[in-house]
């Protein structure tokens, strides 16, 4: 059986040059969300990704039990706050976030609830909470015309990339803020040091 790998098949999208903002056109795609608040070092995030990752791969193994097996995609999260500035500054308390995994389009709710399901028994049986595995949803992201770039270094070296697009690239193209801030984390920062990340940066735009 052929794994599908969205990193492969959609390139375009989990690819960039460092020091470049490319213009892209993103299509809708659908993924597992988790919703949050507050800095992503924190026990919040990493109690959201607790949830996130066993229901991704219960879905993946519950595709593949039907003969449509794929490749996880990485994890990504979008980033928000009510005060832009608080990215270009560094204040994460301010952030507020949405983790997600992308999943095919061959994914249907039905299924996710029953990976839920069977992700829920299992972890119950081991003692473990299981209530933010409840409020992981299957949701459509459109993003479309979108600014692009790979970031290869620490997350908290992310802050003069982002003035770059939002003082001079976005001024000088005739656009503003889209929806959220997307970032898609292609390395695992448990085992890749971190001068060595690699992230895709990516800012949805509309014109002024």
């Amino acid at each position: 059986m052929e794994k599908l790998d969205l990193k492969k098949t959609d390139r375009l999208f989990y690819s960039g040059k460092k020091g470049r903002w490319d213009r892209v056109v993103v299509p809708p795609m659908q993924y597992l969300m988790i919703d949050g608040k507050g800095d992503p070092g924190g026990p919040d995030y990493a109690a959201a990704l607790g949830a996130l990752y066993p229901l991704a791969y219960g879905v993946k193994f519950a595709c593949k039990s039907e003969g449509s097996d794929f490749v996880v995609p990485p994890l990504s999260a979008l980033w928000w706050s009510e005060d832009r500035a608080a990215f270009v500054e560094g204040n994460r308390d301010k952030w507020q976030w949405t983790a997600m995994i992308r999943m095919p389009d061959f994914v249907e709710p039905a299924l996710v609830e029953e990976a839920r399901s069977a992700t829920i028994t299992k972890q119950a049986k081991k003692g473990e909470d299981t209530s933010l595995l409840k409020v992981v949803r299957l949701d459509s992201l459109t993003e479309g015309d979108s600014f692009q770039t790979l970031h290869i270094g620490p997350y908290t070296d992310e802050a003069p990339v982002l003035a770059k697009l939002h003082d001079r690239v976005m001024p000088e193209a005739g656009v503003t803020f889209g929806s959220p801030h997307h970032e898609v984390y292609l390395s695992d920062p448990r085992r890749v040091a971190p001068e060595k990340l690699n992230t895709i940066l990516r800012q949805p735009v509309v014109k002024l």
